[in-house]
């Protein structure tokens, strides 16, 4: 590479840095900004006028203290409305509605947006840009084009997790027969916890609180034709809300996602319920959500899963300036004060864990664990010696990824042994990412037992077995929605190369089959996306330039090819830098089911990540050319 555009990038990879750092909130650490949802302000929409609607029909039983429920419904009207005027903005031209504002129309949050919008007509809610009728109307169509019922039944196979609750939502809104919902086993959450995965129920392992509330009003709705679940599932009612009382979290947002929380809002409603502490806290829940311009995101936030991303994105970087723009001490101290110490109530889990974010809702899992866990290990120099509060955190975590693996040698992402559906099944990212982490642990500090090593060689031997005959892998939480079947094999792969790099596999065989599948699917201006021909965006270009850069640096035809297209996407991503458009999102992940999401700060962390790796890789490589001369 001419040294002039060498220059280039470099500068660009200390701009992006600089520009990373600026984005830290005000105790030093990272918060982004979730994508606002069309999805997620569909049902808060519903949650809300179902609320309304309550608390209107028959003002007369609401008597002392119940008389705020009545003295709420204006507001949570004007919230609706408000949500209502935003939806009616964000249509798209096919009449669909996508789960972002850069995503493409789909039947599942077109059905919810139609479904709300056919229920706020019915209790007359204001309209005044007089567009709800041709905005209903449209999706309407769209839904009807796409195939109704069976084409969202299909989209979700035997995984009831959010096909039950999209239906749900239409049938409290009336455009869906009660009789075409699916019934729910809530009874099943009265048996203990440890029985869980046992049961193979037919949502996933976080959506307990949906079973429960939406099992309660299709049961409520439906009744059922055999007198013995009949008198079973009423006698579980009681039983079972107790348990979703139990893990419901002080601020009322299960997994702060506002689509859980509204679905059990609505449901719990639906059973004539509107007082039931679990449906005042999802409202206070879902009203302190609402955006300043009448949306609502899919989650509050994912500020400590951004911080880790962002600690080891700046930790590749040739020098370490960053540590002088940075509290390390406070980063470090607030990273490991989000670890759980305790059981967690939703899924049982062991403490040691991490979740996504710092809030109430969240639930520790595997891969915001291992992530806190390199971050933890990053935070400290290299020469710098750990304390005996780090040391501990660093077991606890460990111990916590050791008991959650699965028998194939994966992790999954909550709970072990769930394996019936697909967000609960071992999965290859997460997998890759815990023995990145357990091996940086054990590089620094020592495994202190040799269960962790044989851990290791599992997860390598469960990541071998995955790859696919094309030399990919396929993650679990990302995607790209204009890949086949929303998979994105660019993010599997880059995510399993990476812990290969770091496990010094990179001169394995399938090692050489993922990078040149890498190199022949990189796109004609230099940049990637989940395939060759699909338009680049900074996010998976960083995330290549990444995993290629560290192969740059082998010799060998392999170096070679790996060294010319990091090359070429370390100054795609340069011009992106000098263009100021590098910040751009683009929504690749997934928030559970297919739900799509984009993150503010993710083209950011991974621009830095990639063109970190490629400096510092190049600044190797001629030291070690100067030093052979």
């Amino acid at each position: 590479m001419q040294s002039a555009n060498a220059e280039r990038i470099e500068a660009a990879a200390a701009r992006a840095q600089a520009a990373l750092l600026d984005r830290r909130a005000a105790g030093g650490w990272w918060v982004g900004q979730l994508s606002t949802s069309a999805l997620s302000t569909a049902t808060a929409v519903m949650a809300l006028l179902q609320a309304v609607q309550a608390a209107e029909a028959d003002a007369s039983e609401l008597a002392g203290n119940d008389q705020q429920l009545r003295l709420a419904a204006p507001r949570w009207r004007a919230l609706a409305v408000g949500g209502l005027q935003w939806l009616s903005e964000h249509q798209n031209a096919d009449g669909g509605f996508g789960d972002t504002v850069l995503s493409v129309s789909n039947i599942s949050t077109t059905m919810l947006v139609h479904a709300v919008f056919h229920f706020a007509a019915g209790l007359g809610c204001s309209d005044p840009a007089g567009r709800y009728p041709q905005v209903c109307a449209a999706a309407a169509a769209y839904v009807q084009r796409a195939g109704g019922v069976p084409a969202l039944l299909q989209r979700y196979g035997r995984d009831r997790t959010f096909s039950v609750p999209i239906l749900t939502h239409c049938a409290l809104a009336g455009i869906v027969d009660w009789r075409e919902v699916i019934p729910l086993p809530f009874e099943l959450a009265c048996v203990p916890q440890k029985f869980y995965a046992a049961l193979r129920l037919p949502v996933v392992s976080y959506a307990l609180p949906a079973l429960i509330a939406i099992g309660q009003v299709i049961f409520r709705k439906q009744g059922h034709w055999n007198p013995l679940l009949r008198w079973l599932r009423n006698a579980s009612i009681q039983r079972s809300l107790k348990v979703l009382e139990s893990i419901q979290p002080v601020n009322g947002g299960f997994l702060e996602a506002t689509p859980l929380t509204s679905f059990v809002c609505m449901s719990l409603i639906g059973c004539g319920l509107l007082q039931h502490p679990v449906v005042q806290k999802c409202l206070q829940f879902i009203e302190s959500s609402v955006r300043s311009d009448g949306s609502w995101p899919i989650d509050t936030n994912l500020t400590t899963w951004v911080t880790t991303l962002s600690v080891n994105a700046l930790q590749g970087a040739v020098d370490q300036d960053w540590r002088q723009c940075v509290d390390v001490s406070a980063v470090r101290n607030w990273l490991m004060g989000q670890q759980y110490r305790v059981v967690h109530p939703y899924t049982g889990a062991a403490p040691g864990g991490w979740s996504w974010t710092d809030l109430p809702g969240g639930v520790p899992d595997a891969d915001d664990t291992p992530g806190a866990m390199l971050a933890v290990l990053n935070l400290r120099g290299e020469a710098e010696s750990y304390s005996q509060s780090e040391r501990a955190s660093l077991l606890q975590a460990g111990t916590w990824l050791l008991g959650l693996q699965n028998r194939d040698g994966g992790w999954p992402t909550f709970c072990r042994g769930w394996g019936a559906l697909p967000f609960d099944r071992s999965s290859c990212d997460l997998t890759a990412h815990v023995l990145r982490a357990f091996q940086l642990w054990n590089q620094r500090l020592g495994f202190p037992d040799p269960q962790f090593r044989k851990s290791m060689d599992r997860g390598v031997s469960y990541l071998l077995r995955q790859q696919r005959g094309d030399g990919t892998w396929l993650p679990l939480w990302f995607g790209n929605q204009f890949h086949r079947d929303d998979e994105n094999p660019l993010y599997g792969t880059t995510r399993v190369l990476r812990a290969f790099a770091s496990l010094d596999l990179l001169g394995t065989v399938a090692a050489e089959r993922g990078v040149r599948w890498l190199v022949q699917n990189q796109n004609e201006d230099g940049g990637w996306s989940a395939v060759r021909g699909i338009s680049s965006t900074v996010e998976e270009t960083g995330l290549a330039l990444e995993v290629l850069s560290e192969f740059a640096g082998l010799g060998g035809e392999l170096g070679e090819l790996a060294r010319g297209a990091s090359d070429r996407a370390a100054m795609w991503l340069a011009l992106r830098v000098e263009a100021g458009t590098v910040e751009q999102p683009s929504p690749i992940g997934f928030y559970f089911a297919k739900l799509w999401y984009f993150e503010a700060l993710y083209p950011l962390i991974f621009a830095v990540s990639g063109l970190n790796r490629w400096t510092s890789v190049r600044k190797r490589t001629k030291i070690a050319r100067m030093n052979m001369d």
